[in-house]
C-alpha cells in the first residue's frame, strides 16, 4: 500500500499547441484556455515504471464553481471511450503503458469558466484521486453547435479576435472617430472577466444557481451589462456627466479598456471613476469578446431617452427659443453581440443590442438587453429584453412645445425623422465606418417605417401640424473649425398673400452631447421684421468664436434656435440648427518600415489654428505592442497660427497590426486625438 501512496500522475496540457488551435494563444501559452465544442489533447504520465495505465478503469471529473454538482451540470464525470460531441467525453490517442495521450471534448453547451480536472484511478481496494490541473473554458464562435456561432471568418477575426477598435461620436452632421484598444487578450484580463461574473449580484446571492446558467450567452451578456456599471453592485465603472471629475479620470482621457479593468481588479473591486456611454460600451465589448461572444461597439446619432415608454420625446423651449429640456443625445453608444435566442420564438437570432450605460432599470437592475435587433426593426416590443426602450432610442418622435409666460404649452413641431440617424460601427477588416441604420429601422418616412411605429402600440397620437403660412429656417454650415466664427442667416418665409410684421428671437446655446444646456452665449431679439406676402426675408447672424470658445468641452454642440411670431395672429414658427465644433487634427506619420524589436521613428505634427498661443501643451504617445506604458512630450507653448513637429522613437515588441495613439492636452483644449495604424513585420 505504501507503493500505491507514492504513485502520482502528471499531466501535460500542451498549452501552447492547444491554445493555438483554440485561438487563445494571444492570451497566454502558459496555461490551458480552450473553447467549448472543440477537442484538446492531454498527455498523462505515471511515475511508476512497473505500473501500466489501464485507460478502461480510469475516470475523469471536470468541475467548475464553488459547489459543483452533477445535478447542476457544473460537475461532470466521463471515461475514455469515444468522442461524443454532445457531452463531455474523451478517447485514447496512444498509449505506451506509463504514458497516455488522450483527446477530450467539452460539449458546445458547457458552462464557461475556470475548471478543475481530476483523475480517479483504482489502486487495489482504493479509488485514488489525482488533481491534474486547471483550465479555462470559453464560448466558441467557430463551433456550429455553440449558440454564439458566427458563420464568417472575417467577422470572427473582427468581432472576437481584434483588439483594436474605432468608436464613433460627434454629431450626425459631423461624425468623428476615436481609436480604442479593447485588449481582451492582455495579461490577466481573462481572470478579471471571470471575476466580473463572480461579483454579480445573482452570483453573490446564489452562486450555485448562477453557475448553472453560465452556459447561456443571453444570461452572461446580461450579467456583463449590469456589472460594467456600478449602479447596483460592485461594478467596474462609475458614470459621471458633469464637472468636476475630481477623484477620478476625465472620461475622455481613456484610450482603452485594460487600465480600467486592471484598476478595478487591483483596487479591491471599487468602481473606477469615471465613465460615460462610450467607455461603458467599450469595456463591455472587451469583456464579451474575451469570453468568446462576438461583439461590436455601435453608435446611434440623435439617440432618444424615452423615460415614460410612450415612444415620444418632449422638447421644451421658452418664447425666446431657449431650450428648457430634451432627452435626445447627440450620440449614444452601446454594444451588439451575436448569439442565438433559444429563449424566443424563431427569427430573432443574430445581433442583439446591449447597453451597459445605467439609464433605466431592467428587472430591477441597471442593465439593458440583449434586445434582438430584428425585433427592434419590426417593432416587436413584446420580445425580451428591453426592446421598447431601444426601439425608442432609434425611432421616437420628437415633439417641441413652447412654454408661454401665461402658462400655456403650444405644440410647435413634431419631428418624425430626427431620432436614430447614421447608426455606425467599425467595418470588418478596415477603419471605415459601416452604417447599419437599416438593421434597426426601415427608411425614415417610408410607409413601412410608419406602419412599424404604429404597431409598437406605445405611440402618443400626436400628428405633425399642417403646413403653416409662417416658416423659419436657420442656414449655416453643419460644423466649424475650432477657432472659427459662425456665420448664419435666418430665413423667414411668408406663404400667405398678405404682409406680416414679425418678432424674431434667436439664441445660441452650448449643449452637452446628452442634450442638456451648458451655457447661453447669445440672445438676439428683433421686434419688427417685415415679411411681404409670398416672399422670404433674410436676417444675417454672426456668433464670434470668442463668445463660445472658452466654454467648449468634448463634443459639446452649439444649438441655434430661432422663434418667429406674427404680431397680428400670434402664429409662430420654429427653426433649429445644430453646429459641431471640430478640433484641429494631430498628424502622425511613421518613418520607415516597422520591424519587430527594431527602433522605429514616428513624426507627430500639430497646427494651432487660434489667433492666440496655446500653453501647457502635453502630448501623450502610447500604443500597445509598440511602447511600454506611454511617452509624454511637454512642449510648453505653441504660438498662434504656428505648427509644431517632433519625433518619437520606440521599439515594437509585438508583431501584426498595431495602433500608435497621440493625445494633446493644453490650456484651451483637452483630449485632442490622433492615431496611425502600424503593421509590425517579423524579419
Amino acid at each position: 500500500m505504501a507503493a500505491f501512496a507514492e504513485m502520482s500522475y502528471t499531466a501535460d496540457f500542451h498549452c501552447e499547441k492547444n491554445n493555438q488551435q483554440h485561438r487563445t494563444d494571444e492570451i497566454t501559452t502558459k496555461r490551458l484556455i480552450i473553447r467549448r465544442g472543440q477537442t484538446f489533447h492531454i498527455t498523462l504520465r505515471v511515475n511508476m515504471n512497473e505500473y501500466t495505465i489501464d485507460h478502461n478503469n480510469i475516470l475523469f471529473i471536470a468541475e467548475t464553481g464553488p459547489k459543483p454538482s452533477e445535478a447542476s451540470g457544473t460537475k461532470v464525470l466521463f471515461q475514455l471511450r469515444s468522442i461524443d460531441p454532445r457531452w463531455w467525453s474523451g478517447a485514447v490517442v496512444s498509449s505506451t503503458g506509463t504514458t497516455l495521450v488522450l483527446t477530450v471534448s467539452p460539449p458546445p453547451n458547457a458552462r464557461i469558466g475556470q475548471y478543475t480536472l481530476t483523475l480517479l484511478s483504482p489502486m487495489g481496494q482504493q479509488i485514488m484521486k489525482y488533481r491534474l490541473g486547471e483550465f479555462i473554458l470559453l464560448f466558441n464562435p467557430w463551433c456550429r453547435e455553440d449558440e454564439v456561432f458566427l458563420d464568417s471568418e472575417e467577422q470572427r477575426q473582427e468581432y472576437v479576435l481584434n483588439e483594436d477598435g474605432i468608436i464613433y461620436n460627434g454629431s450626425c452632421h459631423q461624425i468623428q472617430s476615436r481609436s480604442w484598444y479593447f485588449g481582451q487578450f492582455e495579461e490577466s484580463v481573462v481572470d478579471i472577466c471571470l471575476k466580473i461574473l463572480d461579483k454579480n449580484i445573482k452570483c453573490q446571492n446564489n452562486p450555485a444557481k448562477d453557475y448553472i446558467r453560465r452556459n447561456d450567452p443571453v444570461y452572461i451578456s446580461r450579467v456583463v451589462t449590469a456589472m460594467v456599471n456600478c449602479a447596483d453592485d460592485k461594478g467596474v465603472l462609475a458614470g459621471k456627466w458633469n464637472e468636476p471629475y475630481s477623484g477620478g479620470v476625465y472620461p475622455w482621457s481613456w484610450n482603452g479598456s485594460v487600465p480600467i479593468l486592471h484598476q478595478w481588479y487591483k483596487g479591491g473591486f471599487l468602481p473606477v471613476r469615471y465613465g460615460q456611454c462610450w467607455v461603458f460600451a467599450a469595456v463591455a465589448c472587451t469583456v464579451l469578446r474575451c469570453l468568446g461572444i462576438p461583439s461590436r461597439v455601435v453608435t446611434n446619432f440623435n439617440s432618444a431617452h424615452d423615460t415614460n415608454c410612450n415612444l415620444t420625446i418632449d422638447e421644451e423651449i421658452d418664447e425666446c427659443g431657449r431650450l428648457l429640456g430634451e432627452d435626445v443625445w447627440n450620440f449614444h453608444v452601446w454594444v451588439e453581440s451575436w448569439m442565438a435566442r433559444s429563449d424566443l420564438k424563431p427569427g430573432y437570432d443574430g445581433w442583439q443590442a446591449l447597453d451597459p450605460t445605467p439609464q433605466e432599470k431592467s428587472e430591477g437592475i441597471y442593465c439593458c438587453g440583449p434586445a434582438p435587433v430584428k425585433a427592434i426593426k419590426e417593432g416587436a416590443v413584446e420580445m425580451k429584453y428591453d426592446v421598447p426602450f431601444v426601439f425608442a432610442e432609434v425611432n421616437a418622435d420628437v415633439v417641441t412645445w413652447m412654454c408661454c409666460r401665461d402658462g400655456r404649452k403650444v405644440k410647435t413641431s413634431v419631428k418624425t425623422q430626427h431620432v436614430g440617424q447614421y447608426i455606425s460601427t467599425k467595418s470588418c477588416g478596415s477603419n471605415d465606418r459601416e452604417d447599419i441604420t437599416y438593421n434597426y429601422k426601415y427608411p425614415e418616412g417610408s410607409h413601412k417605417e410608419r406602419a412599424i411605429f404604429d404597431e409598437a402600440q406605445f405611440r402618443n397620437k400626436l400628428q405633425p401640424p399642417q403646413e403653416e403660412k409662417l416658416l423659419a429656417h436657420v442656414k449655416t454650415h453643419e460644423s466649424v473649425n475650432y477657432g472659427s466664427d459662425i456665420h448664419a442667416v435666418v430665413n423667414i418665409s411668408n406663404n400667405s398673400s398678405e404682409s406680416m410684421v414679425c418678432k424674431l428671437h434667436l439664441n445660441a446655446q452650448i449643449l452637452k452631447y446628452t442634450g442638456s444646456a451648458v451655457k447661453q452665449i447669445m440672445v438676439l431679439s428683433v421686434n419688427e421684421v417685415v415679411v411681404k406676402g409670398n416672399e422670404v426675408t433674410t436676417m444675417p447672424v454672426d456668433v464670434p468664436f470668442r463668445e463660445f470658445g472658452n466654454y467648449l468641452e468634448n463634443h459639446q454642440l452649439l444649438k441655434l434656435i430661432a422663434v418667429v411670431a406674427d404680431t397680428r395672429t400670434n402664429e409662430n414658427a420654429l427653426a433649429v440648427k445644430d453646429i459641431s465644433v471640430v478640433k484641429p487634427a494631430i498628424i502622425v506619420n511613421i518613418l520607415g518600415v516597422a520591424i519587430l524589436n527594431q527602433v522605429l521613428t514616428a513624426e507627430i505634427s500639430f497646427r494651432n489654428q487660434l489667433t492666440e498661443p496655446l500653453y501647457d501643451c502635453v502630448f501623450t504617445v502610447e500604443g500597445v505592442g509598440l511602447i511600454d506604458g506611454m511617452q509624454q512630450i511637454r512642449v510648453g507653448e505653441i504660438k498662434a497660427n504656428d505648427e509644431i513637429a517632433f519625433k518619437v522613437q520606440f521599439i515594437p515588441h509585438k508583431s501584426g497590426l498595431r495602433k500608435l495613439m497621440v493625445d494633446l492636452d493644453c490650456n484651451r483644449m483637452k483630449d485632442v486625438k490622433g492615431f496611425k495604424n502600424v503593421v509590425v513585420q517579423c524579419f
